[in-house]
């Protein structure tokens, strides 16, 4: 096999805020991406502007840095050594972007947080490098923290490591193990861009004031890009990006052979049909740019056009040779949520041109599919409403966030698990829930788990004054359980999960103790009937906006479902008119999130979601109707007992 020495392919992996696109940025930085004069925003490659209002990565990305350093002239590249790097998002809602990722790549950089240590999505991603039997480096991030417990965390995630490794030897994987008890381990203040091979003090910054030693330890540690110098091309679709000049691009690894700008090539489809095609771009990222070349080689992360309708997963190949590789595999969805048109009366009444019709919603919802590997969209029983399944409830609600800032309006409905039948018993996924928590607050969030039949598995306090609670717990437990932390932890409280596989229906879970209030006709919200019943709970209207039968208007503080008139107006009398002022104040409104939203609706109702509102409404709008129903429920479940 020939290697291609100038050139590393690296994903950054970690659990959800531990630093790795800091760190990307960094990289960046030293590699003199960016001029002495330019500003570089935080996080320059969250680019979406969900990414940063949430805090979070969403989509995999790629870029690239050029290593001068003193490494280079010693591998025999004096002119320097491409570093090709990926970014992948850490919640784990979004693992198909980083199984996606991981497919492109060497090696795997494993960023793990110096007081938090291994979290779930620690455990998900280096897994799956071990699967792939991928080299791991393990870098210790905000060593600089005044609460890092640095060598602890370096001995709790090399025992993750080995745990791993042995499980997925027994699975039939072969491992050098050897390999893996001497791992690499770099510490790093990725904000102030240090890195050091030697350990600092715990809340003390890196002996090295730059990340050289963390690109040593990439060149000297992630193999280089081998290939078969006989073999035919296979260039592998991982990605989807678009062009305003070039339309759709396809993001490929080269794996063999080379890519020539303008010649013919075959596209093995999903199917497994080859359709022949005309290379028409090639583009090489350098940075955050995409430079057009003439050629690729084996090894190179590029972007290609020239097919319309590329999918990830399909493969480039030779024409007269064609040798697919296989499609990326990705877990199988745990939740579903129904898409479905606004059939409100206020449909269509807030704005112009907004996307209302079933074709558009479900041509969007098709557009979706092509770049995201790890949602399913399913036709339901009605022809406007679909099923669309995910990771979690995070990603679809990211998903249904995103249609609505494109000018979509739909309603969306509460998120039910994917639940499948094992030797004829009804199966539900199950999550590996990791909490940290202030001791005070260890009881309430145990009676708060316990409710959602989850199962402790283990406790430890650091002595920090935060304990680390994990729960194996049904995913439907889960479900608004973020919320409830937060409130019962006075905001301190932090959750994260992974999916555990399936074990057998756990029963009933009651996660809601407050019962809706219902307007009961159309109308505009008076602040006369809204004082009237403000004793009875909180509203989410505000005075004057306009309300519909079955729009859920406030939350009830008894858990009996009230209907109520928020439409009621004041009566002029002989003594004053109906305008005249009252001393009486109404309290704000509760505003929601989507997400809120989401894990606030019973099974009920659902969310209507338009560019400009976000309401929470009955299922069955006719409050005749929503009562027949609920007595057919009864009825059925009393059949049931």
């Amino acid at each position: 096999m020939a290697v291609r020495g100038d050139i590393r392919n690296v994903a950054i992996v970690a659990h959800v805020d531990h630093g790795k696109t800091t760190l990307v940025n960094s990289m960046l930085q030293q590699s003199h991406v960016f001029s002495e004069r330019e500003e570089v925003p935080d996080r320059v490659m969250d680019s979406n502007d969900l990414e940063r209002e949430k805090g979070i990565t969403i989509l995999a990305k790629n870029t690239s840095v050029r290593y001068t350093g003193p490494l280079a002239p010693k591998y025999g590249h004096p002119e320097g050594i491409t570093i090709n790097v990926i970014d992948t998002p850490g919640h784990a809602d979004f693992g198909g972007e980083v199984e996606r990722g991981i497919s492109m790549v060497d090696g795997i950089v494993l960023l793990v947080d110096a007081s938090e240590g291994p979290l779930p999505q620690t455990r998900f991603v280096l897994r799956k490098a071990l699967e792939a039997k991928l080299p791991v480096i393990l870098c210790i991030n905000k060593v600089d923290r005044p609460d890092a417990r640095i060598p602890e965390v370096v001995s709790e995630s090399t025992d993750l490591l080995l745990g791993l490794a042995q499980d997925v030897s027994e699975e039939g994987v072969e491992l050098d193990l050897d390999s893996l008890l001497d791992l690499p381990v770099i510490y790093c203040a990725a904000k102030a861009g240090y890195a050091s091979v030697n350990q600092p003090e715990n809340g003390g910054l890196p002996d090295n004031d730059d990340l050289e030693p963390l690109f040593e330890a990439i060149i000297s540690n992630i193999p280089a890009p081998e290939y078969d110098e006989k073999a035919p091309l296979q260039a592998h679709v991982t990605n989807i990006d678009a062009s305003d000049y070039l339309g759709r691009l396809g993001l490929v690894r080269i794996y063999n052979g080379t890519l020539v700008k303008g010649k013919q090539y075959g596209l093995s489809r999903v199917d497994g049909s080859i359709e022949n095609f005309k290379l028409t771009e090639i583009l090489r990222t350098q940075g955050l740019d995409r430079t057009p070349v003439d050629e690729a080689g084996p090894g190179d992360i590029v972007a290609v056009a020239g097919v319309n309708d590329i999918m990830i997963g399909e493969t480039i190949v030779d024409q007269d040779d064609p040798r697919p590789l296989p499609l990326i595999h990705v877990d199988d969805p745990a939740i579903s949520m129904t898409f479905a048109t606004n059939d409100s009366p206020l449909a269509g009444t807030e704005g112009k041109d907004h996307k209302l019709t079933a074709r558009m919603i479900k041509d969007r919802l098709e557009h979706e599919l092509i770049g995201n590997v790890s949602i399913k969209v399913l036709p339901t029983d009605r022809p406007d409403a679909w099923e669309v399944q995910g990771r979690g409830e995070l990603a679809l609600a990211v998903l249904a966030e995103q249609m609505r800032r494109e000018g979509f309006e739909l309603t969306v409905g509460r998120p039910q698990v994917v639940t499948k039948i094992i030797d004829g018993k009804i199966n539900e996924p199950m999550e590996n829930d990791t909490i940290d928590v202030p001791e005070e607050y260890m009881g309430t969030v145990t009676q708060l788990m316990a409710d959602r039949k989850g199962r402790m598995d283990s406790m430890s306090n650091h002595g920090s004054g935060w304990v680390r609670l994990q729960f194996t717990v049904p995913s439907r437990g889960l479900i608004g359980f973020r919320t409830a932390l937060l409130s019962a932890t006075r905001g301190t409280g932090i959750s994260s999960s992974i999916s555990a596989d399936y074990a057998p229906w756990a029963g009933q879970i009651v996660t809601r103790q407050n019962g809706s209030m219902v307007s009961d006709r159309q109308g505009v919200a008076t602040p006369y009937a809204m004082q009237r019943l403000q004793a009875r709970g909180n509203f989410f209207v505000d005075p004057q906006s306009p309300v519909y039968e079955g729009q859920v208007v406030g939350i009830n503080n008894k858990p009996d479902e009230l209907d109520v008139n928020i439409t009621l107006a004041k009566h002029m009398t002989n003594m004053r008119s109906a305008t005249a002022d009252v001393l009486e104040t109404l309290a704000p409104p509760i505003k929601m999130s989507l997400e809120e939203a989401l894990d606030f609706a019973n099974e009920d109702e659902c969310v209507e979601v338009t560019p400009e509102s976000i309401r929470v409404r009955k299922l069955l709008l006719s409050r005749d109707d929503w009562y027949k129903w609920r007595a057919k429920q009864r009825r059925r479940d009393q059949a049931g007992h």
